[in-house]
């Protein structure tokens, strides 16, 4: 059998680190433009930049891939047209979205750009890639958290492209399913602004720790399995990390695919890569093992003695470089520094750093290596071009913003309530509301009586949720469970992917969970064009967004507690105690539904109050969300109460909904 070479996709945070990639063998970058992308804290690309990218690049026969993976607010649409009419126009190689959103417009207005589908979208199986592909997307970029053996299934089921992540920083939640960034200071990791939660200790028994810190992914040892497995692309995580790193991965990897080292001496190369540990993750069955407790990257090699005008003086036997890169961590917290020496003095273990500008830095501060800077590369591109007009005028993004009109609902108003266990349903009042929604574990969804006279008599009102995750070799589970629950009578159902459409009977009645991101008019345009009765807006959304939507058809939620975390892999929590604290204080749960951890706040999420303002804004439909209450009509009475009289709950917080989303 013929060895195809996958794709060695390297990542490009700026000019330095895309000369970089070039230089170490990449047969394709993907890089940010300013805005909409997963990496905003990254140095990121002009349209110039990215012009003068794309002709280096083409010189030497490499790709470029320019990520728009983030949820677009509303406001945001008309600069997001200017984007997609410029990366058109320069004619980039792929682009990779996260929205429903993004996708309808680029699809319809832009056919020319090749879409790839980000890990952000949470792609975990056959059913996801194909439900894409059917759509012309022509890559989807898979989950982390895949074993080997779903992989392979995977691979011998779909119709189009794969890529895979085999290197670099791990999240500890399903990319495009974390909230926590968001709700502990409203920078979204949806929308590329991730203050990095699961790299921060929290408490639990007095304990002060590192518990969702992950090692870095490393398979570079499993590369024959993935070849063989057909992976059309191995990617390299790093967007905001050094040029040599880029340089270092790249060399190691670039030598492994072309099988010009063998196995060991290209995981060698890796040595110097200065990353976190390394684990094989769930490709490699090395879950248990995945975490570290040291959430640092680099090799620490001194703490400051001094600080004087530009300079710094360390302790430290290792040899720097000009160029070399540094952190300098505060003794207490999280905080750092980052540098590039500029200039140096050393003599034996005393280091003189010089010519430092930067501020910041104290006397105390651990010291680490986090770039050799042994090899030297191009920091600004040799002539940037003139920019193309791209600008769409107001009149031709009014033919876009015209496709997103749909017949608005101006019925009486309708409350959607979830729960998550059997022992609700006998507590509700169906008259009081429009659907139950069933957010049921595995095995809950055998204790329900689906024949009995209750159930039956109350079936239209009951509507059935899928989850989030469901792996490959679950999915004729929930095709023949799905199947079954409508031949009992229960039609109504609510996706958590939109590709979960495809495990549903002919004529069922499908809802979208607020997992499938619905931020703008045009993502809530494409669930009307894919025949969704209800859409929910998203836990992590604020009022300014949701009020400059034209389509208020969905449902907003008014009482719930928003998934923090929602991740394949376990956490070194007390079984007995699953409430823990983070730095401030502020109290967390920790759950195990189906094999899935999920983190939520131990205070619930209250929009009761704001529910007049909503409806004299045009919302008519609201979700009220038991899931992680106890099952008690005490609590059933007290939030319906309030919802009725739109008064606030107390405890309770307002998530981003009036501070903003950033």
């Amino acid at each position: 059998m013929v060895r195809r070479k996958p794709e060695l996709l390297l990542p490009a945070g700026n000019a330095e680190s895309f000369f970089a990639a070039l230089r170490g063998g990449a047969d394709a970058v993907f890089m940010g433009l300013r805005q909409f992308n997963a990496r905003g804290r990254a140095m990121n690309f002009s349209n110039a930049q990215l012009m003068a990218a794309l002709q280096e690049a083409k010189a030497r026969k490499v790709k470029v891939y320019v990520t728009l993976n983030t949820v677009v607010k509303n406001a945001e649409i008309k600069d997001l047209i200017d984007v997609l009419a410029f990366l058109e126009k320069v004619k980039v190689d792929a682009v990779i979205i996260q929205d429903w959103g993004v996708f309808r417009i680029a699809h319809q207005f832009f056919p020319s750009l090749v879409l790839h589908a980000s890990t952000q979208m949470g792609n975990h199986n056959s059913a996801g890639v194909n439900f894409n592909a059917k759509r012309g997307i022509v890559r989807t970029i898979l989950a982390r958290e895949l074993t080997m053996s779903e992989l392979q299934i995977i691979s011998s089921r779909i119709h189009s492209e794969i890529e895979l992540f085999v290197h670099g920083a791990l999240c500890y939640s399903f990319s495009g399913m974390c909230l926590f960034s968001s709700y502990q200071g409203g920078q979204g990791a949806n929308r590329g602004m991730c203050a990095q939660p699961c790299r921060m200790k929290y408490q639990q028994s007095e304990e002060l720790r590192f518990v969702f810190s992950l090692k870095d992914n490393q398979q570079i040892e499993n590369l024959d399995k993935l070849v063989e497995y057909g992976v059309a692309s191995l990617k390299i995580e790093g967007r905001m990390k050094s040029a040599d790193y880029v340089f270092r991965v790249a060399r190691a990897y670039r030598q492994a695919i072309d099988q010009s080292l063998g196995a060991n001496a290209a995981v060698a190369l890796l040595d110097d890569e200065l990353g976190r540990e390394k684990t094989s993750y769930f490709l490699g069955h090395n879950v248990r093992d995945a975490f570290t407790h040291d959430s640092n990257t680099g090799r620490e090699i001194g703490v400051v003695e001094q600080v004087s005008n530009g300079k710094i003086i360390l302790q430290s036997s290792s040899i720097l470089n000009v160029g070399s890169r540094l952190r300098f961590l505060k003794e207490a917290g999280n905080s750092s520094v980052t540098l590039k020496v500029a200039g140096l003095n050393q003599h034996g273990d005393r280091v003189e750093l010089l010519q430092v500008e930067k501020q910041g830095v104290t006397v105390g501060d651990r010291v680490f290596l986090v770039g050799v800077g042994d090899e030297k590369f191009p920091t600004k591109f040799r002539q940037l071009p003139a920019e193309p007009a791209t600008q769409w005028s107001r009149n031709r993004k009014q033919t876009i913003y015209d496709t997103f009109q749909v017949k608005k609902y101006t019925g009486a108003s309708q409350l959607f309530v979830r729960v998550d266990h059997p022992d609700w349903l006998r507590k509700m009042r169906f008259t009081d509301i429009e659907l139950l929604i069933l957010k049921l574990k595995r095995n809950d969804w055998e204790k329900v009586e689906w024949n009995s006279p209750f159930m039956q008599e109350n079936r239209n009102k009951i509507a059935i949720e899928l989850p989030k995750f469901i792996s490959e070799v679950q999915l004729d589970f929930y095709r023949k469970w799905s199947n079954d629950l409508f031949a009992k009578g229960f039609r109504h159902f609510f996706v958590s992917h939109l590709s979960q459409k495809q495990l549903l009977p002919v004529g069922a009645q499908i809802s979208a969970t607020e997992n499938v991101y619905v931020f703008n008019d045009s993502a809530a345009r494409l669930m009307f064009d894919e025949k969704l009765q209800n859409f929910c807006y998203p836990y992590e959304n604020d009022m300014d967004n949701l009020f400059q939507m034209k389509n208020k058809n969905g449902i907003v939620p008014l009482y719930f507690y928003p998934e923090l975390f929602y991740s394949r892999m376990p956490v070194d929590l007390n079984r007995e105690q699953a409430r823990f604290k983070d730095e401030n204080n502020k109290a967390f749960r920790r759950f195990i539904r189906d094999g899935m951890t999920v983190v939520v706040p131990d205070m619930p999420v209250a929009l009761t109050q704001y529910k007049k303002q909503l409806m004299e804004a045009g919302f008519r439909k609201f979700l009220v969300d038991f899931s992680y209450d106890i099952p008690t009509g005490n609590v059933i009475k007290k939030v319906m109460t309030r919802v009725q009289t739109a008064e606030p709950i107390h405890p309770s917080t307002i998530f981003n909904f009036k501070k903003g989303l950033k």
